[in-house]
């Protein structure tokens, strides 16, 4: 229950191991990772711990990839926010090239979905209503007759994804951290005020605070670690690309149904990205399309817009993983030293500057200044009741 603190696992014995002190664990160097390493590098020496050979080899590599104010739980909706001026405006020398630019959304609805383009009209910021006409002037492949309205989002953007991974990870190694790639967390004990973290090779990190950082495999890190797992569920989701010739669709928005049934992007200025936004409940895995996804997202596709796929130049899945509620957790658990960073879900991107900065400042203990309000809504501690 909610203040009961799990006693931490006990140190096995090991000879010979290659011992190194930080103070400051993250496991997995996805975005999450990535940020909250940022965030904690500038005061306690940190450790990135990643299983892959390369960092963001999941998730954070197959993710959509635009920034929309009005998508997701209310802490994702308020995190969402607090990221916009780091995307707009990125301290000097963060990145070489603008991390946005600017892609409405337009929401389309089907005769049945107008009352929920209605109710996201009224709580939404920002949402203006547009009619079939307008949205046919911006991307003339769409059907006439297939949506009885419409919506825009003119403040969304496009998020250039490397350039913000990257930036991170660059911000972690000038700050002296460590990226300790392909280096899988095999055992994790605690012992004398310090989290151990064993990888592969008998190589050993140890620091006062371990930050769980795993993504889809955040559940597994913690049953390692001897700390109740709050419940993660990685689904996935399938992403395709289409040639729309003869149209081009650089200057196109985002187009998809208010039931998030489907979604169409723009993908290297003359590709589009299809997606039929599909959550399949799925273990962590690396993992692959499915045929008959790849199929529906084409189907309804083709539904709205008047563009056959013919052909499916590139597909492929990744996992967004959610925890029970579907809000973050970010946080200290029941268990002292250590954190939780995860259940990003598809809100991960987006949500990353202001997710990583109050990660870190959780774990200092100090005032989360602007972001109090969020704190109660991704703390993990409120699905302890539920999983002991």
């Amino acid at each position: 229950m909610r203040g009961r603190v799990a006693a931490p696992r006990p140190a096995p014995h090991h000879a010979g191991m290659d011992m190194q002190l930080f103070d400051a664990l993250v496991v997995g160097a996805g975005i999450g990772g990535a940020t909250a390493a940022a965030h904690l590098a500038p005061t306690r020496r940190t450790a990135l711990i990643e299983a892959e050979e390369s960092a963001g080899y999941h998730t954070t590599g197959r993710s959509a990839a635009i920034w929309i104010l009005n998508y997701g739980t209310p802490d994702a909706q308020l995190l969402t926010a607090a990221s916009g001026p780091f995307f707009r405006d990125p301290p000097p020398g963060f990145a070489d090239a603008p991390l946005m630019a600017p892609r409405p959304v337009v929401h389309l609805a089907p005769p049945d979905q107008v009352p929920a383009l209605e109710a996201l009209m009224a709580r939404g910021e920002g949402v203006e209503p547009i009619t079939p006409e307008d949205v046919r002037a911006m991307a003339p492949a769409l059907r006439p007759g297939y949506a009885a309205a419409a919506a825009i989002e003119r403040n969304a953007f496009d998020m250039d994804v490397a350039a913000l991974h990257q930036g991170f990870l660059r911000a972690v190694r000038a700050q002296g951290g460590v990226l300790a790639l392909r280096h899988r967390a095999g055992r994790i004990w605690w012992a004398e005020g310090h989290w151990h973290v064993e990888t592969s090779g008998s190589q050993v990190f140890a620091a006062p605070v371990l930050v769980n950082a795993a993504g889809a495999w955040g559940d597994e890190v913690a049953r390692i670690a001897g700390v109740a797992p709050i419940g993660l569920q990685p689904k996935r989701r399938t992403a395709l690309i289409v040639d729309p010739a003869p149209h081009d669709v650089s200057g196109w928005p985002l187009l998809g149904d208010v039931a998030h049934s489907w979604y169409a992007r723009p993908e290297a200025r003359s590709k589009l990205m299809v997606s039929p936004a599909d959550e399949t409940d799925s273990d962590p895995c690396d993992a692959q399309p499915d045929e008959l996804d790849v199929a529906v997202a084409a189907d309804r596709f083709e539904q709205a817009l008047d563009i056959p796929v013919r052909r499916v130049e590139h597909r492929w899945a990744g996992l967004r993983t959610f925890t029970p509620d579907r809000g973050l957790a970010i946080g200290a658990s029941g268990t002292p030293g250590f954190f939780w960073n995860c259940g990003q879900g598809g809100y991960g991107i987006q949500t990353a500057p202001a997710a990583g900065q109050l990660l870190a400042m959780l774990v200092n203990d100090e005032d989360p200044e602007g972001l109090r309000d969020v704190v109660p809504l991704v703390d993990p501690r409120r699905f302890a009741e539920v999983n002991a």
